[in-house]
C-alpha cells in the first residue's frame, strides 16, 4: 500500500508542476546588453528619469536603459554616480550603481533610444 501511495503522490505532484509551467506566461526577455571598458572611459554620459530607470550612453554614443531591482531613492536628484562592475570591466545586468552611498542593483540593461526629453515648466 505504501509504494502505491508514494507513486500516486509523485504522479500528482508532477501533474501540478506541469500545469503550473503551462499556466505561467512565457514572455521572452529583451536582449540584454553590456558596456565594455567602463573603467577606461567606456561610459560617456548618463541621465536618470526616475528612481528605477537610468539611461547610460557609451563612448560610441549608443544609449542603454538600465532598470533597477528596487527604487534607488536619490537617483533622480543625483549629480554624480558610481558604476560598480565587480571585478570585470563591463557594465551589464549584474552590475550596480552607487548614489550618495546607496548601492542600487541593476536588473536589466537593454539597448534603447536616447532618453525622453525633459518637459520644461512655464514660469509663473
Amino acid at each position: 500500500m505504501k509504494p502505491l501511495f508514494v507513486g500516486l503522490l509523485a504522479a500528482f505532484s508532477l501533474d501540478l508542476a506541469g500545469q503550473a509551467a503551462q499556466a505561467a506566461p512565457k514572455t521572452p526577455l529583451p536582449p540584454q546588453a553590456s558596456i565594455p571598458f567602463v573603467n577606461h572611459d567606456g561610459i560617456r554620459d548618463w541621465q536618470a528619469t526616475d528612481s528605477r530607470t537610468l539611461y547610460v550612453q557609451d563612448s560610441s554614443r549608443k544609449w542603454y536603459r538600465a532598470t533597477m531591482f528596487a527604487p534607488c531613492i536619490d537617483l533622480p536628484f543625483a549629480q554624480t554616480i558610481g558604476f560598480e562592475t565587480r571585478g570585470i570591466d563591463t557594465f551589464d545586468r549584474f552590475s550596480s550603481i552607487r548614489v550618495r552611498g546607496e548601492r542600487c542593483q541593476i536588473s536589466s540593461l537593454e539597448r534603447s533610444d536616447a532618453p525622453p526629453a525633459k518637459v520644461k515648466r512655464a514660469k509663473s
